[in-house]
């Protein structure tokens, strides 16, 4: 990852100073942006969660089990507005940005909430997904019914309930901005979580075939992911600061570019990911039948028996861990996982140059490079 040097910037109360970690400035000694993004997701959940035990003590463990995931992740999203931000607002802070930043945070968690529902997924960072929590618990003390259905109703309504929640957040965040600059917030806000659920749409369906659409697997790529985790963030925080139409092209670009790396390298991660790191078992993605480029690439090249394997194993949900590698043989064999980390190479490329040449102050470019490397090079 690119070291970046400590800058000055005379419109700042402190120097700031960019954690090579985090990528985020320094708003003082010991709190960055990212920091008050959790301060403020914590806080937002708590109120809320006052409302819930106030009804009654058995609201608390949907309480509980949303405190403990809630906090933490990698916040790419939230970092890509932050600096989207500060770019258009050439290094200075901007108001409302931090709970933009945290309604994105929380609108992603709930889709990971519904997201693990479809998905049928046991773990999400290393802890058990809502649905299996609350459906084992069913189990454990012998209630009624299904415990399957009521872990997957739960779910339903936890995501619901943070979908909404996040919507609040997106109001706080324009509550004293000029009316243009409020609709045009809302307006990218309100495209976003369309793409998103349409790109999961087409993702699921996609599951529901015997083969890769390669027009469809790269419309999921984009909408899914692509924009989704870079571009509309960035443009998000960019329309708060009221940047221009030049700029938030760039956003766009650097947006498909690196949203599509970032989606190639979860891709693979999911195939050959150490679940130790990940949170999640590197054979869900295949027992799901995720039909992903790394896959279309494999089918395209794989011979008569590696096209056997890949219909045998691709959507079992009953593979094994031996079927997992064979799988995982066939997408090394085929040149798919070598062609597949070519192209994020080439993506990366691209979205670096645009950085590159970006109308933003020089700390922003800095904090964007890092991000966008990451994105990239990540291995969780």
């Amino acid at each position: 990852m690119t070291q970046t040097a400590e800058m000055t910037d005379s419109s700042l109360p402190h120097r700031p100073v960019l954690d090579p970690n985090s990528g985020l400035r320094a708003i003082d000694d010991a709190t960055t942006d990212l920091e008050l993004v959790e301060e403020v997701l914590t806080a937002h959940f708590r109120g809320h969660a006052l409302t819930l035990n106030k009804v009654g003590a058995e609201l608390t463990p949907a309480a509980d089990a949303i405190a403990a995931r809630i906090g933490g992740g990698k916040r790419l999203r939230a970092a890509f507005c932050l600096w989207g931000a500060r770019g258009a607002a050439h290094g200075r802070s901007v108001p409302g940005v931090v709970e933009l930043a945290s309604a994105i945070e929380l609108f992603h968690f709930a889709a990971l909430v519904h997201d693990d529902v479809m998905d049928d997924s046991d773990t999400r960072r290393g802890l058990p997904t809502i649905h299996r929590l609350f459906a084992d618990t069913h189990r454990a003390v012998g209630r009624r019914g299904d415990s399957d259905t009521w872990g997957t109703a739960v779910a339903i309504l936890v995501g619901d309930m943070c979908l909404s929640w996040s919507d609040d957040l997106v109001a706080a965040a324009v509550d004293t901005v000029d009316r243009h600059t409020r609709q045009a917030v809302r307006e990218t806000w309100t495209e976003m979580r369309d793409e998103a659920y349409a790109g999961q749409y087409l993702d699921m369906l996609s599951q529901t075939e015997d083969h890769t659409d390669p027009d469809r697997t790269e419309r999921v790529l984009r909408y899914k992911s692509a924009r989704y985790s870079i571009g509309q963030p960035l443009r998000l925080g960019g329309t708060l600061a009221g940047a221009d139409a030049a700029l938030l092209a760039d956003y766009d670009r650097i947006g498909i570019s690196a949203g599509e790396a970032f989606q190639l390298r979860d891709d693979i991660l999911g195939v050959f990911g150490d679940e130790k790191i990940t949170g999640k078992p590197a054979i869900d993605d295949i027992r799901e039948g995720k039909r992903t480029m790394l896959m279309a690439l494999a089918e395209e090249s794989a011979t008569w028996t590696e096209r056997r394997i890949i219909a045998n194993c691709l959507g079992n949900p009953d593979l094994d861990a031996a079927g997992a590698a064979q799988m995982r043989d066939v997408v090394e064999s085929t040149g798919a996982l070598e062609r597949v980390e070519q192209r994020i190479v080439e993506l990366a490329e691209d979205a670096l140059a645009v950085v590159a040449d970006a109308s933003v102050d020089e700390l922003t470019r800095q904090a964007l490079t890092s991000l966008v490397e990451r994105c990239v090079w990540r291995r969780s």
